[in-house]
């Protein structure tokens, strides 16, 4: 697990960029950016000093961390927090124990957690993947280099992208970048992407801008989550409330 992000005496010795943000951001077909935009250094800055570190992932072990990555597609945290406590509470937070138990048992243990058939089936999967691939054991699985391990997880039905990064940089402290829906928000409304853009796409515009260290990628992205939810919402957003009001575009919504 890793340690809390702690700031060293300068944002500047943790976060520094070697371009601005437009140099980076794979500008595809007709797309527009702002060419004032701030480097994403200043964006974390920003979210920082408002909210101070955030201290994810919830989670007790790797494993843990594992199943809540998969646990929480489609659904709250809250209720992810459920299933998982009824896991604890039947003595099934190990891969041995996910393999093992039935999984008509194993689905309505975790039922609170939404679509709990599909979502049983999805962590029976990735134990038979742990077990086949790496004799059941996550450390020998997180000694794979990033690229490999990632196409690995990504051919587990059930894990897509922002699953595979959740698992790789919160159980695995692999330099990935979590993309979400969050995300994907902020980086629009400040003009820093468009619908167009891919996961990948977006993915490439932190891991290129940023140093690669885990810790920092861990920060960033919970950051960006609590201001997703608190004020870049889908609806009604807090813009003037907003850490990063500063850097939206005069065109935005306020």
């Amino acid at each position: 697990m890793a340690s809390p992000f702690r700031l060293p005496k300068s944002v500047h010795e943790t976060v520094r960029v070697t371009k601005s943000v437009p140099d980076a951001i794979l500008a595809g077909g007709s797309a527009h950016f702002r060419k004032e935009a701030p480097p994403l250094e200043e964006y974390f800055r920003k979210l920082f000093d408002a909210h101070g570190p955030q201290h994810w992932w919830p989670g007790r072990s790797r494993f843990e961390i594992i199943i809540g990555a998969i646990l929480t597609q489609s659904t709250s945290w809250t209720n992810v927090e459920t299933a998982v406590r009824n896991l604890r509470a039947a003595r099934l937070l190990t891969p041995l124990a996910i393999e093992n138990i039935p999984l008509a048992k194993l689905a309505m243990l975790i039922r609170p957690s939404g679509y709990f058939r599909q979502k049983a089936k999805k962590l029976k999967t990735f134990t038979q993947f742990l077990f086949s691939a790496y004799g059941g054991s996550l450390t020998r699985m997180f000694r794979t280099p990033t690229p490999a391990l990632r196409d690995q997880l990504l051919s587990v039905h059930g894990i897509g992208p922002e699953t595979a990064d959740s698992i790789l940089l919160y159980a695995g402290e692999h330099s990935v970048f979590v993309i979400d829906a969050y995300t994907r928000r902020i980086l629009e409304r400040h003009g820093l992407a468009t619908p167009a853009h891919s996961y990948e796409d977006l993915r490439s515009l932190f891991e290129s801008n940023l140093p690669r260290d885990p810790q920092l990628f861990n920060e960033f992205h919970a950051l960006i989550v609590r201001t997703g939810k608190h004020y870049c919402r889908k609806t009604s957003p807090a813009c003037t409330a907003c850490p990063l009001s500063a850097f939206l575009p005069q065109s935005a919504t306020r």
